[in-house]
């Protein structure tokens, strides 16, 4: 839908939203496909290469982030921070070639922070949900 470097600053190999499907007020569908080459395989587990739990967190988080960038809620030097993480469970592993639906809810948004809520699915299978809360600020200009 939307070219998502022009709404992350997250970059390879770290960046973890492939593509927007539906941005609304309320919710945020997004996709990642983890191919069989994601550096943290090499390390979980070579024999049996499973996505982290906390990666599939950083990619709900993204997927949100993104949504409510492309709603134009956000100034475009925000910059969004992972403050606090809550309810995370993980029902089913996330393996390489697997397709995840992200489906975030915007739970409140300001200038000042984001609240949301996500799940993440391979087919239709839950495999993730938790809820989060970014903190939201200007990039520090380098001189």
């Amino acid at each position: 839908m939307t070219d998502i470097k022009s709404l992350l600053p997250h970059r390879e190999p770290f960046l973890y939203v492939d593509e927007l499907e539906t941005i609304s007020d309320e919710r945020i569908v997004a996709y990642r496909t983890y191919k069989e080459d994601e550096y943290f395989f090499k390390g979980h587990f070579p024999e049996y290469p499973v996505v982290p739990g906390v990666i599939l967190v950083e990619t709900m988080a993204q997927a949100g982030g993104a949504g409510v960038r492309a709603l134009g809620k956000l100034g475009d030097d925000a910059l969004f921070f992972l403050a606090t993480v809550d309810k995370a469970k993980f029902r089913r592993q996330v393996r390489p070639n697997d397709k995840v639906k992200l489906v975030i809810d915007n739970i409140r948004i300001s200038a000042r922070m984001i609240k949301q809520a996500g799940k993440a699915y391979v087919g239709d299978e839950l495999a993730a949900e938790a809820e989060w809360l970014c903190l939201v600020g200007d990039a520090p200009i380098e001189k």
